[in-house]
């Protein structure tokens, strides 16, 4: 008896580090020390050292259940972008410049060549938030989790100045409110999402084509959530100032715009001030979903949010579509009791 024997095959897992390496390699940064394989990834911080007050922010999460359309539909290459945004999202949200990344891989066989392929995805993500992919763990789990599943979490840290750190505390009725638009359905809500669609769960209904989509249905489902932290920094090279912000995850509207708020604040969104997409029409028809529940579970075609002065509104949706992103004026900061209305 052996560990391979057992289920585990030590050599598969060092394959897979080195078809790992050539996408880790895009990622560095002049501040990683050391290379791909250490107990530890190691980071210098010499830079800090040139704030007034650093403040270091973490972020962890997973996929959801949306890593079982990556494995209906065979393909592994995006599902590690939308592990890196859920972190990054998180850190940028409070005004932090992400720094690095690390990913754990639960699997229930060590297939190198899919392993290299989410790999891949993680590099993506990390490469689109200028942070370092510097660690990981791919862990094989016979016996727990059938050979061909997997699943996918990480965790990033960032910094920035606590002078510059976003926490609505400045809010003020008449800021300016402004969404940055979603590729999709991100990776929330996945539960509800294959639960609506469960007859299609099979790589061919997942290949159906769509008129209304444009594209397949796993297409579309699978398009990787968007990183908003370019555009939140050129936001912040503009001059502007980003007095709140939400990452409209699980939970949609109404969780995660109050988050955003202070005592006495209150978000007022225009639905129409924006094209819902309609991946979400599709939902909400073929799933007979509330719309109430919609906006409490998906973030509806907008990603991020953030709160502005109004002088400083169109500087700073300027600023995001130079990052590439698409801008929203989605409502307004109005005075009264902490949480959101949607209109």
């Amino acid at each position: 008896m052996d560990y391979k024997k057992a289920g585990v095959d030590i050599e598969a897992g060092y394959q897979s580090v080195e078809l790992m390496k050539e996408h880790v390699k895009k990622t560095m940064r002049e501040e990683v020390l050391g290379g791909l394989g250490g107990f530890s990834g190691a980071f210098s911080l010499a830079k800090i050292k040139e704030m007034e007050e650093p403040v270091l922010l973490s972020g962890t999460d997973g996929c959801g259940t949306k890593v079982k359309l990556a494995i209906i539909m065979d393909k592994h290459d995006t599902i590690g972008i939308d592990a890196v945004a859920m972190c990054v999202n998180d850190i940028a949200c409070a005004g932090g410049e992400p720094l690095f990344f690390l990913d754990y891989i639960a699997c229930g066989k060590n297939y190198p060549e899919k392993i290299a392929e989410i790999v891949k995805g993680v590099a993506e993500g990390c490469l689109q938030s200028e942070a370092a992919l510097i660690g990981g763990e791919t862990a094989e789990h016979p016996g727990l989790m059938p050979e061909e599943d997997y699943d996918l979490a990480g965790f990033a840290v960032g910094v920035c100045d606590k002078k510059d750190m976003i926490d609505g505390s400045t809010l003020a009725p008449g800021d300016v409110l402004i969404g940055m638009a979603s590729s999709g359905v991100h990776s929330n809500g996945f539960s509800l999402v294959r639960k609506v669609f469960e007859k299609e769960m099979t790589k061919e209904g997942l290949a159906a084509y769509y008129d209304e989509l444009g594209a397949t249905l796993g297409e579309t489902l699978l398009a990787p959530t968007r990183i908003y932290v370019k555009a939140l920094k050129s936001v912040r090279n503009a001059g502007v100032r980003v007095k709140a912000c939400s990452h409209i995850t699980g939970g949609g509207f109404y969780e995660n715009v109050p988050r955003m708020l202070k005592d006495g604040t209150r978000a007022v969104i225009r639905k129409d001030s924006y094209e819902v997409p309609a991946i979400f029409g599709l939902l909400a028809r073929k799933g007979d979903i509330a719309e109430t529940m919609m906006y409490n579970t998906f973030n509806m075609g907008i990603g991020m949010i953030v709160a502005v002065d109004p002088a400083d509104a169109e500087a700073a949706m300027a600023a995001m579509l130079a990052a590439g992103e698409t801008p929203y004026v989605v409502g307004q900061i109005e005075a009264g009791e902490k949480g959101v209305s949607l209109c």
